[in-house]
Formats: structure tokens, sequence, C-alpha cells
């Protein structure tokens, strides 16, 4: 019988976490599917994407909503640099109700859309609103459904291509884990082509290996404590999946833990005053030598307050103010780019989200059973622009 999160299936079945403890733990297996795909589908990518990105005034806009939005939000500012050209994060959910702001400029625009199930009404909508608001608007579609709208809209469309993830990150719980994880790692290696991530992937997949056999047992202590707030903070690229790390608490804790977000220079100008005895602050540190001094000074500045229940850096190098308090360390990841960080440091959030549910009495795979909110989003209404 298989384990997952130090579960048996059995176990997992009785809690009503199967499906998310496994889609956790399957995400290095999935990163390396994820990667074959991308590899063996790289000439059609690149016959795609070639004359799109050769555009000198192209405009980059990464989009979804909800968990698929903050993969855009994370990667947004690293491709920025790594491309030398703008890359914007705009959520569906912005874009249908204030289509005419969001595109109000008329220049040549990739839409990169993020979607595990691509049945989302704004996910749908905000590629019909590229069409309609842009004279020349592309489509990156990146979703683990084949059967999704968004994916069957785009195959008749030469302005479109859709990249279908592995069939098993169409994650069955309610919560986005290795879904957004695998479209976060087809979005950084298609739009980032002069890098070969072949060797890279491998690198973190191991990495997340280790690290979810030897800090599951941790996390799920931790996840014991009685706190009622955690305040994920990160830098540039990191605040974008501290944003995630937020979300995938208050969803699986249904609401029961308060969960924020923020950069850690950003915190000290009135979030920090969030902050009491009954609160964790989770700090991933970067690896950018400027960047990271930042985010030490207030990592050491929150364990000076002393106000905190708990301050955890989450950080893949060692020194001297990393270590005077709590921490974890990525192993073999010393050298990585911030970018390369996302993909283990996730891992933190979401096993401690679920830990923390389960210890909370909650259900992980449905842990809204009254159905105020769904895995797919119900309820909306897109009303037609008149333009």
């Amino acid at each position: 019988m298989n384990h997952y999160l130090g579960y048996s299936e059995k176990e997992l079945e009785r809690l009503k976490g199967y499906w998310t403890a496994k889609e956790i733990e399957q995400q290095p297996t999935c990163w390396r599917e994820t990667s074959a795909i991308l590899s063996e589908c790289n000439a059609v990518i690149q016959e795609f994407m070639a004359p799109v990105l050769a555009q000198p005034e192209l405009r980059i806009i990464m989009t979804g909503a909800g968990t698929s939005a903050f993969a855009g939000r994370a990667l947004a500012p690293l491709l920025s640099e790594k491309l030398e050209r703008r890359v914007e994060a705009i959520a569906t959910t912005d874009i249908v109700s204030n289509p005419t702001q969001y595109f109000a400029e008329d220049v040549p625009t990739l839409l990169v859309s993020f979607a595990r199930s691509g049945n989302s009404p704004e996910s749908v909508a905000a590629v019909e609103l590229g069409k309609q608001c842009l004279t020349n608007c592309y489509h990156l579609v990146l979703t683990c459904n084949a059967e999704g709208q968004l994916y069957k809209n785009s195959l008749n469309d030469d302005k479109s291509l859709s990249v279908l993830m592995p069939k098993e990150t169409n994650d069955q719980s309610f919560a986005m884990t290795s879904s957004f994880s695998s479209m976060m790692l087809s979005a950084l290696s298609i739009l980032d082509s002069k890098n070969d991530y072949t060797k890279v992937i491998e690198n973190f997949s191991q990495c997340s290996e280790v690290l979810i056999k030897e800090f599951n047992a941790k996390i799920s202590d931790i996840a014991a404590y009685d706190i009622q707030r955690v305040i994920y903070l990160g830098s540039g690229g990191l605040q974008g999946l501290a944003q995630e790390s937020a979300l995938k608490l208050l969803e699986l804790t249904a609401g029961k833990v308060v969960a924020a977000f923020d950069s850690p220079l950003g915190f000290r100008h009135g979030p920090k005053s969030i902050v009491d005895s009954r609160t964790m602050i989770v700090v991933f540190i970067s690896n950018d030598p400027h960047t990271r001094k930042y985010d030490l000074d207030l990592l050491a500045e929150l364990r000076r307050d002393n106000i905190a229940g708990q301050v955890i850096a989450i950080t893949a190098k060692l020194d001297d103010r990393v270590t005077e308090g709590d921490y974890w360390q990525l192993p073999q990841m010393d050298t990585a780019t911030d970018a390369e960080l996302l993909f283990p440091y996730i891992l933190f959030a979401q096993i401690y989200s679920f830990h923390r549910a389960l210890a909370l009495g909650n259900t992980p795979d449905n842990p809204c059973p009254t159905g105020e909110v769904n895995r797919v989003v119900q309820g909306v209404i897109i009303h037609k622009l008149n333009k």
C-alpha cells in the first residue's frame, strides 16, 4: 500500500485527504514528465513562439484565476529579468471586469493563460476579450485538461498554442498543487527558451524528493501548534509564491487560519501590525545577493521583536543571520536562481497547509463541503462587452 505525506492510502481515504496528499507528493515526478513533454513538443513550440517573441514591441501578460493567477505573479518579475522585456501578471478576474483598462494599449500581445481545468468562465472570457480588444493578440494556453473549453477553443486558431500538462496534474483535490507547479515550470521553460532547463529540473526535482522525505514529519509537528495567523513573505517573484502559499492555507483550513502575504520591505508599512504571539511568519529567502540583504534584514528584525510565535526562514544558503533562529535549508540549491527556488519552496507551504487542515479536523480534498467555494468556480455571469 502506498503512503503519501506519512499516511497510508486507507488512512487518507478516511481523512478525505488522499488526493491532496498524493498530488503534493507526486510533483517531482510530474515535473520530470512535464519536461519530457516540452522536449517532445519543442519543434512545434518554437515554430509558434519564435516569431511571436521576435516582435520588439510585444507585451507579455500572464493570466489565470486564483492559484493560476499566482503562477503568473511568481514568474512575471523573474521572466522580465531573464527576457529583458516587460512581462506582466494580470488575473483573468481583473481582465474580465475591466478589459478596456487592462487592454488599453493596442500593441502585439502574448496572453499566457494558466488553467487547471480550462473551464473557469473568466479563463475562457479573458481569451475572447483579448481577441476583441486587441488587433494582434497571441495565446499560449497551459492547461491540465484536454477536455476543457479553453483547450478545445484553441485548437483551430493559428494565433493560439496549447500545451497539455501530464494527465495526473489535473488535480482531483480542491486545491491546486501539481497543476500549479507544472504549469509554472512549462511557462518558465517555454518563454526562457534560450536556456535548457532539463538538468535544472532534475536538480530541483531531486532536492524536492529529499525535502518531502526529510521534512514532512517535522512540518507535521509544526502544524500541530496552535497558530491562528500565518504570514508568508517573499521578494520579487517569491512574493507571488508567498501569495499562493497564503491561499493554500486559507483553502485547506477553510479560513480557520488567517493567512496573508507581503514582501519583506512592504511588511513594515502597516501589515506588520497583525503579528502577535499566535502568529507564524515564514520568510522565503532569495538567492540573489542584493535582494537577500533585504530579506535577512527583515528576518533579523522579526526575531529581535520577539512577538511572533514562530519565525521560520526557508533558504537554500546558510549564513550566521539565517542560523540565529528557526530555518529550513534546501539541499543542493545554494547556486540556484530564484526561479528555480519557486518549486521546492512551495512544497513547504503545501505540506504545512495539508497537515494544518488535518490538525483542525478539516477534510483537505473538499475543505468546504457546504459548497460556498468549488473546485471549478461557479456563479460567474460573463457580461458582453459593447465596444
